[in-house]
């Protein structure tokens, strides 16, 4: 297969795939990975290119944090974390829903938003099961939570992770540029899921007597557990904040921590990597290498040039273009693989339209494709976790379900977006 054919062919299975996962007919992990590898088979890319399109550090990232939260779990800490936050609250179910959207915000920021995610879904479900109300308010809220939180830092988010190994941008950068902004989205977000829930998260006043009732100390079940999991943990999150300067990935921490904890634990490997969510790492393997096919026939170096026909080559327009197309795609297509595909587009539209310094872009790129995730269901990763835990209880959304409350939320996030970086980096 040659020229405009592997365009072509690389293309519609790379459209096709995506309204499959779209459509939910099909599990999401086997549709990216049979994508992915009818790529191969049709002579796009071969299997050395396609392995080459991974982004290995984001998913060796995910599988340590994965595994470091699947052992400090039966410490009993996020549990403990979760019934604070929920006598603070009174046994309110509004107010639960606001204390564990902030936790969720403020820990995505130091971990990322997976891990995050990961440690709060279950105590939430405990905690509706105590109140008798739904858990799916919540749940929904900590995924805007998640996503909004992770914005901020270089760590927070993948993609954030992504464009700091691309550009050499520091975790300060990110919360120098990013973290004021963001604290004024988690506001409003927060007020209007109040609004919007306000009906429905109520319940009885004995129930929430219980809640009164409970000692966060009692949720500590191996203390000696969660003093080796807390020193690890703030090992780890130390890691972060210095690997740039020590000029180590962030996987390669992640992974030493998850090591190091193991030791200390003596954990068995195969119930701690049980803890790991391998249809999303799969599902995200078989996207990086359907973005790699359209990469290496060239479709992403002719949107850079489309885009700057459109802008000009100007540095506003430019930023904005980018901005509201990673929001809107991100919210379609995975963001993890979309900020693989738009950073090599950045830099062509740089390298291209003689643009000097591309830092307000990347702030652009970021905004709008974490914020933007927060769109549908499959707009990141945090949300394809937090769903797949959900259907493994009995609860389910549906993509229009939840893009209905989701989208116009996202939207108005990427409009306090737009103001602030029209008047901090793009004038």
């Amino acid at each position: 297969m040659e020229g405009n054919s592997q365009v072509i062919f690389a293309t519609v299975v790379f459209l096709i795939s995506y309204a499959i996962i779209i459509s939910e007919k099909i599990h999401r992990t086997v549709v990216a990975l049979l994508g992915g590898m009818l790529v191969i088979i049709g002579g796009v890319i071969n299997q050395e290119q396609a392995i080459e399109a991974i982004d290995f550090n984001t998913i060796g990232l995910l599988i340590g944090m994965m595994v470091i939260v699947g052992i400090a779990r039966n410490s009993g800490l996020f549990e403990y974390l979760a019934v604070w936050s929920a006598k603070q609250s009174q046994g309110e179910p509004i107010k639960i829903m606001i204390s564990l959207t902030i936790i969720t915000a403020l820990l995505s920021a130091l971990l990322d938003n997976v891990t995050t995610v990961l440690l709060i879904v279950p105590i939430t479900f405990s905690i509706a099961k105590a109140l008798e109300i739904n858990p799916m308010p919540i749940l929904f809220a900590e995924i805007l939570a998640s996503n909004i939180g992770g914005t901020s830092t270089l760590i927070g988010d993948p993609p954030n992770i992504m464009i700091g190994s691309a550009t050499g941008l520091g975790f300060m950068d990110f919360v120098i540029n990013l973290a004021p902004v963001i604290v004024i989205i988690m506001i409003v977000t927060v007020f209007l899921l109040k609004f919007i829930y306000r009906k429905e998260l109520v319940t009885r006043e004995e129930l929430k007597k219980n809640i009164m009732s409970m000692n966060p100390a009692t949720e500590i079940k191996n203390p000696l557990l969660l003093k080796k999991s807390l020193f690890v943990i703030f090992l780890t999150v130390f890691g972060f904040f210095i690997h740039q300067y020590v000029h180590l990935e962030s996987a390669t921490i992640a992974l030493t921590g998850a090591a190091l904890l193991l030791l200390l634990t003596r954990e068995e490997p195969e119930h701690a990597l049980g803890a790991v969510e391998w249809p999303v790492i799969f599902f995200f393997a078989g996207l990086f290498i359907l973005v790699g096919s359209l990469e290496h026939v060239g479709v992403i170096e002719w949107i850079a040039m489309e885009s700057l026909k459109l802008t000009g080559g100007e540095i506003l327009p430019t930023g904005m273009l980018i901005l509201w197309l990673s929001a809107i795609a991100s919210a379609f297509v995975d963001n993890i693989p979309f900020v693989a595909t738009m950073i090599p587009l950045i830099q062509d539209m740089g390298r291209l339209g003689g643009i000097t310094d591309l830092n307000p872009l990347w702030w652009s790129l970021s905004l709008g494709a974490c914020l933007g995730g927060n769109g549908t269901i499959i707009g990141a990763s945090a949300n394809v976790v937090v769903v797949g835990m959900a259907e493994k209880r009995g609860y389910k959304w549906t993509f229009v379900g939840f893009m209905k409350v989701a989208f116009p939320l996202m939207i108005v996030s990427i409009l306090i977006s737009t103001i602030y970086l029209y008047f901090f980096f793009l004038t």
